[in-house]
């Protein structure tokens, strides 16, 4: 099970990252909500591959037959891989880019209260709450934890989808 973890997790990391690196080297930082959502759809379409690993896993090395389970941990495990390697391009892409990343989002935050029309006292708060965030956001205790919490529960929710349907025998026999 362990190969098919570390196979699966490494595409699934692959097929999120690279085009996170192409966003961040060619397109900046322009719209955050855009790229929030063209992000987790990639983390879905990437996390297609444990439905693919969990079916192979059951077909190929278990007669398909598969536990739920060991379907779920199977997946939990591909999805811990990939948000390894998702923590691990981000801190990469921190660390070369001098950490801009959490001022431009500040910024970009409180322009979007402004331009809401939110009054002295609403965007007083607002900076308030990005200084904090800043301040927070350069410990690695911190960022590390928050930047994992991003993918992995994408992950776990394919996983448990997976698991429940691959279960059966009698779904996409071999």
């Amino acid at each position: 099970m362990q190969g098919y973890i570390l196979k699966f997790g490494a595409m699934s990391g692959l097929l999120v990252i690279t085009p996170m690196i192409i966003g961040m080297v060619a397109g900046g930082q322009d719209s955050f909500a855009a790229g929030e959502a063209f992000g987790y759809t990639l983390m879905l379409v990437a996390f297609s591959l444990i439905f693919i690993a969990i079916k192979r896993y059951r077909d190929r090395e278990l007669g398909g037959v598969i536990r739920f389970g060991q379907a779920f941990l199977l997946g939990l495990g591909i999805a811990a891989v990939a948000g390894v390697a998702y923590v691990s391009v981000w801190e990469l892409f921190l660390y070369t880019s001098d950490y801009a990343f959490i001022s431009e989002y500040s910024d970009g935050v409180i322009a979007a209260e402004r331009a809401a029309g939110a009054d002295a006292a609403r965007i007083a708060e607002v900076e308030a709450q990005m200084a904090a965030m800043t301040e927070n956001y350069g410990k690695p205790w911190f960022r590390i934890p928050i930047t994992f919490s991003e993918i992995f529960p994408v992950g776990a929710i394919v996983s448990l989808i997976s698991a429940a349907i691959l279960r059966k025998p009698g779904v996409l026999p071999a």
